[in-house]
């Protein structure tokens, strides 16, 4: 089934705060470093020494031209930053997208009593703070690269750091939900991806996936070979190329084809038109690119500086590229929209 909707908006509610020393559960305790594999034969001593470098090396952020990043560790390759200004923006890009899908956190049709998610790439963890606070008796656990998630949260709330990219330590069968969104750009094996969710995800669970794609786009023709709008989306796939990881997920149907590949079965896609500032008449519309246009405004040279920078723009380039769209933003001649798909699917009973 594949539905495209716009539907409608609610209000804007107060996002989730995020501190530079998350916390696990409200608990006061760093996030959880997992260590389920560990030698049988590494002693406490062993196993506190190597547990401490991992949490030193997670925090040893990249830094690109006065941004922090996340670290090297593992193959996960996010382009955004880590920092409190586009921390603060992925919170209200939250907003725009359960406004996207309906006022609703996800479209999988889940059970209310399910009992284990798993939301990977969690980044700040409101979607998994929201998720939680509406499903009390699942437990819920965000991972991520970096540890930048708060440190209040629901009791039955989890984070831990690590890179989806390896061998989840989540055991086969074990999991009622898996929710990943916003991914594009940071995996290099999608298919291998969606086979440790198959892996981990109980027969009859559900795995979902909310990606967008790269391109600012317009019916009318009023984004222009000449606009900065049309330059978005060339950065990201040229750049994704030189860091060998697709923006063109969307495009390409990867997120259907991976799960089919995996073995999840009763597929079904939700595509969305999101416009980019509030040139559209419609009311719904219009809120919807409200919040779009303040995703970006609130960090828009954090969207771009990794991917510019490894094209070879200078800081100043950046700076008058980030300037150009955000005029644009503003020109509501300008009907530019983005493509976001949801696709979710089912584990065989």
């Amino acid at each position: 089934m594949s539905n495209s909707a716009a539907p409608a908006p609610r209000p804007a509610e107060t996002k989730a705060a995020g501190v530079t020393e998350p916390v696990t559960a409200g608990t006061g305790q760093p996030p959880t470093i997992n260590t389920e594999d560990r030698d049988p034969g590494q002693d406490d001593d062993e196993l506190a020494e190597s547990t401490t470098s991992i949490s030193d090396s997670v925090l040893q952020y990249r830094t690109i031209h006065g941004r922090t990043y996340h670290s090297e560790r593992g193959n996960a390759q996010y382009w955004g930053s880590n920092d409190e200004q586009q921390n603060e923006s992925m919170d209200i890009n939250h907003h725009l997208l359960t406004l996207a899908i309906g006022e609703k956190l996800h479209l999988a049709p889940l059970k209310k009593d399910i009992e284990r998610t798993v939301d990977i790439g969690t980044g700040t963890g409101i979607w998994a703070i929201d998720f939680a606070d509406e499903h009390p008796g699942c437990k819920v656990i965000g991972t991520d690269i970096s540890p930048i998630q708060p440190g209040w949260v629901p009791p039955n709330l989890e984070f831990h750091i690590d890179d989806c990219t390896q061998e989840w330590t989540f055991s086969p069968d074990s999991l009622d939900y898996v929710h990943m969104r916003y991914l594009t750009g940071s995996i290099v094996d999608w298919r291998a991806l969606f086979r440790e969710a198959f892996r981990c995800t109980k027969p009859g669970g559900y795995i979902e996936n909310l990606e967008s794609a790269p391109w600012l786009e317009s019916d009318d023709g009023t984004v222009t070979d000449k606009t900065a709008m049309s330059q978005w989306g060339k950065l990201f796939v040229q750049g994704g190329l030189k860091i060998g990881r697709s923006f063109t997920l969307v495009d390409d149907e990867e997120q259907r084809k991976g799960m089919e590949a995996a073995g999840f079965v009763d597929i079904q896609e939700f595509n969305i038109k999101v416009p980019l500032g509030d040139w559209p008449k419609d009311p719904k519309l219009k809120e919807m690119g409200r919040f779009s246009r303040a995703t970006l405004e609130q960090d828009t040279e954090g969207y771009v500086l990794y991917m510019a920078t490894s094209e070879g723009w200078s800081r100043e380039e950046v700076s008058v590229y980030a300037a150009r769209l955000r005029r644009e933003m503003r020109n509501s001649k300008i009907h530019a929209y983005f493509r976001m798909k949801v696709v979710w699917g089912k584990k065989p009973e």
